[in-house]
C-alpha cells in the first residue's frame, strides 16, 4: 500500500497531529522518533499502522522494525513523511499509528510499593512528558493526569516523553473525585495509600514526607498550583527548600526533585531489610 498525495487517509493521520479531538474520535495517534516506537512495539502497544518512507527505510533499525512489526504497513511519500514527523530536519525513516488505551484507574497497580504521581490541570504537552518521563526514571507505578489538561497524546507530550509514555501506565480522570474514590477503596481495601502534593508554601520539607509507602504524589497547574480540592485532600503538603532568589520551579522540575526524594528513600529502605 502506498500513500504519494494528501488524499483522505493522509489527511486523517495529519489531523492526529494537531487535533485532540480526532485523535478521541478515532482512538489513535501518532508516534514519532526511534526511542518512542522502539519502546512502543517492545512493551506490546497497540499499533495499527506504521508508515515507511517511499523512497527507503534504509537503517537496520528500520528493517529491522518493519520486519518485527505485524500491523499494516504503508509506504509515504518523503515529502508527507516530513509533514508527518512534525520537524524541520530530515523526514523520518518510520512513524507509527498506536491506539489509544483505555482510561482506566485499574490499569495503575496496586500494591504496597506503589508510587503514583498525580499532575492537575497541566497546560504545557512538553511538561507533561517530561514528568511521564521522570516518573518512569524514578520508579513511580503510573502518571494520573487530571482535569482540563493537555493531551497526553498531544506529539509534543509523546516526544517529551521519549518514550516512557510506553513504560509506565499514564490514566487521564475528568476531576480529582474518581482519583480520590479510587485511592479510597484501596485504603478500604487495606493499602494505606498516603497523599502527598508538591508546594512551595508546604508545611514539611519534602526529605522529611516518608515516601516509603503507597504514596499518591500530586503535582499542581503550571500557574495555579494545586487545586483547593487537592489541597484538602493531601495529608502532607511538601515544599522544596530554594535558597536562591527564585520564587518557585517548574511543575516536571518540582515533581522530578519529589520523586527523586522518594527513589532515594526506597533504595536506603531496601538497603537497610
Amino acid at each position: 500500500m502506498r500513500v504519494t498525495s494528501r488524499n483522505a487517509r493522509f489527511q486523517q493521520w495529519a489531523a492526529l497531529l494537531e487535533n485532540r479531538s480526532k485523535r478521541q474520535r478515532s482512538g489513535e495517534f501518532i508516534v514519532q522518533g526511534v526511542r518512542p516506537i522502539t519502546l512502543a512495539l517492545r512493551n506490546g502497544w497497540p499499533i495499527r499502522v506504521v508508515l515507511y518512507d517511499a523512497d527507503g527505510a534504509t537503517s537496520p533499525w528500520a528493517r529491522d522494525t518493519l520486519d518485527a512489526v505485524v500491523a499494516p504497513k504503508v509506504a509515504v511519500a518523503p515529502e508527507l513523511m516530513h509533514e508527518l514527523g512534525g520537524k524541520t530536519d530530515d523526514s523520518p525513516e518510520l512513524l507509527a499509528v498506536a491506539a489509544l488505551p483505555a482510561d482506566d484507574l485499574a490499569r495503575i497497580p496496586a500494591a504496597p510499593g506503589m508510587l503514583t504521581v498525580v499532575f492537575d490541570r497541566p497546560a504545557s504537552p512538553g511538561n507533561l512528558g517530561t514528568l511521564i518521563r521522570s516518573a518512569d526514571a524514578f520508579g513511580a507505578s503510573g502518571v494520573i493526569v487530571t482535569g482540563h489538561a493537555a493531551d497526553v497524546y498531544d506529539p509534543r507530550s509523546v516526544r517529551a516523553s521519549t518514550g516512557s509514555l510506553f513504560s509506565l501506565p499514564v490514566v487521564r480522570a475528568p476531576s480529582h473525585r474518581p482519583v480520590l474514590d479510587w485511592a479510597g477503596a484501596l485504603r478500604a481495601g487495606g493499602l494505606d495509600v498516603s497523599v502527598v502534593g508538591t508546594d512551595e508554601q508546604g508545611a514539611v520539607d519534602v526529605a522529611d514526607v516518608d515516601f516509603t509507602g503507597p504514596t499518591l504524589l500530586v503535582v499542581g497547574n503550571e500557574t495555579a498550583g494545586l487545586s483547593a480540592a487537592w489541597r484538602d485532600a493531601c495529608d502532607h503538603l511538601a515544599r522544596i527548600p530554594m535558597l536562591g532568589t527564585a520564587s518557585s520551579l517548574n511543575a516536571a522540575m518540582a515533581a522530578s526533585i519529589a520523586l527523586y526524594e522518594s527513589a532515594r528513600q526506597r533504595i536506603a529502605a531496601s538497603a537497610r531489610r
